[in-house]
């Protein structure tokens, strides 16, 4: 039942000139201990958001490095991928609780994915909550058990935490992007690890301009006037409604800027569509307004090009766990706007590396500013590449796993 990810070959040599040696040198030093160790990463899908980016990543290089590493997605059918939806706004701070059929419902696929689930494994490390009641259910599957939360658990919705959190105690480690997610009962079990982009995936590597304008205008921007982006699943959290809002306000003072919302379709995320189709809605037609996804041939390389090319990035967030896309975006040293929530402020130094906002009008106003001066924008463009250089790339990523394999005595 279990559906294994091929994955390719990636080789950390190739960061070198990125990250530098002393990284590099730190990781393989860390990895001598760990040659052949069995890891399993479990996940609910390989397509859209940004766990199935990061394992794209992290799982290749694991193996670059010695480790015995695999990469599995758990089986669901559509009523599953519903209840886990409900699952994962009410842990984010939504109201709406699961019914008690669809906690039902969570745990029958749970049963069955951990029937399915081989045995043998040094650690098996399980990203989110869809599958999180597997180690309760089969615990000598592996001798190490991690969960991996992506999500902002920090106003979860407490009668969901509620029933979750029993299941999570069969985790002897729980990693998390921030602190304040990390829910009381699990602090002492709890490890800080930012996520991190890759910069040599073809979303992130070096683009030339040529190029970004080509890609651009064969999706009917008109690369001669301006352009405000923000990449993203086309989800309320992502708040879409929001950067459209935003977009009018530049829109009455400059009538020649347009905005691209370019976003993927996971496949665990039913509600996309609906809000997918709430946001062309509220563009009400505006030939300005872009808005594009894998069902329109933008993959990876498309994205590039967008964020290359854009005088704008946004991540107009309402709620955020890390969001990938904000390293990607400041990656490409594009003048930045983000939503002071969840792991944004983690990315961003408000006024140095990018601009932090509470609100569409907030967003529009500093997006005029940083139209209004170029000089910002290439100001904030630098700073934010440098601090992702830093901080949010995968080898520095690897390294923290490894340390946690050494930590724990995989």
């Amino acid at each position: 039942m279990l559906q294994p990810v091929s994955v390719g070959h990636k080789h950390l040599s190739d960061y070198t000139s990125i990250v530098g040696r002393p990284l590099v040198d730190e990781i393989r030093e860390r990895a001598e201990a760990l040659q052949g160790k069995r890891i399993l990463h479990l996940s609910a899908t390989a397509f859209g958001g940004g766990v199935s980016e990061i394992l794209y990543t992290i799982v290749p290089l694991m193996a670059d490095v010695g480790l015995d590493v695999e990469w599995q997605v758990i089986y669901g059918r559509e009523e599953f991928f519903n209840a886990t939806k409900v699952m994962h706004n009410a842990l984010q701070g939504n109201q709406q609780d699961l019914t008690t059929e669809q906690w039902d419902i969570w745990r029958h696929y749970n049963e069955i994915n951990a029937r399915e689930l081989p045995d043998g494994w040094d650690a098996i490390i399980v990203h989110d909550p869809q599958p999180a009641a597997i180690a309760s259910l089969v615990p000598t599957k592996s001798r190490h058990w991690i969960w991996r939360c992506h999500i902002d658990l920090s106003t979860p919705n407490p009668a969901t935490l509620e029933v979750l959190l029993p299941y999570l105690d069969h985790y002897p480690a729980a990693v998390f992007h921030l602190p304040d997610y990390v829910p009381p009962s699990i602090d002492g079990r709890a490890r800080i690890v930012p996520p991190a982009i890759d910069p040599l995936a073809p979303k992130n590597m070096a683009f030339s301009p040529d190029d970004a304008v080509y890609i651009c205008g064969q999706f009917g921007i008109d690369v001669e006037r301006p352009v405000l982006c923000q990449v993203s699943r086309f989800d309320p959290w992502k708040d879409p409604l929001g950067v459209i809002d935003a977009y009018r306000i530049v829109k009455a003072k400059m009538p020649e800027v347009q905005l691209a919302l370019v976003g993927s379709m996971a496949t665990d995320d039913p509600e996309g569509w609906d809000y997918y189709n709430a946001t062309v809605a509220h563009a009400d037609g505006d030939p300005d307004i872009h808005i594009l996804n894998n069902f329109n041939n933008v993959g990876a390389i498309e994205v590039n090009a967008f964020q290359s090319h854009a005088d704008i990035l946004i991540q107009k967030s309402t709620r955020e766990g890390f969001g990938l896309t904000v390293s990607e975006a400041i990656w490409k040293a594009r003048p930045f706007i983000g939503g002071d929530v969840g792991g944004i402020p983690l990315q961003i130094t408000d006024g140095e590396s990018g601009f932090l906002v509470r609100s569409s009008e907030e967003c529009g106003q500093r997006a005029l500013e940083i139209l209004a001066d170029p000089g910002l924008g290439k100001r904030l463009g630098r700073a934010g590449k440098e601090s992702v250089r830093r901080r949010f790339l995968s080898p520095r990523l690897l390294r923290d796993w490894l340390a946690m394999f050494g930590e724990i005595g995989v």
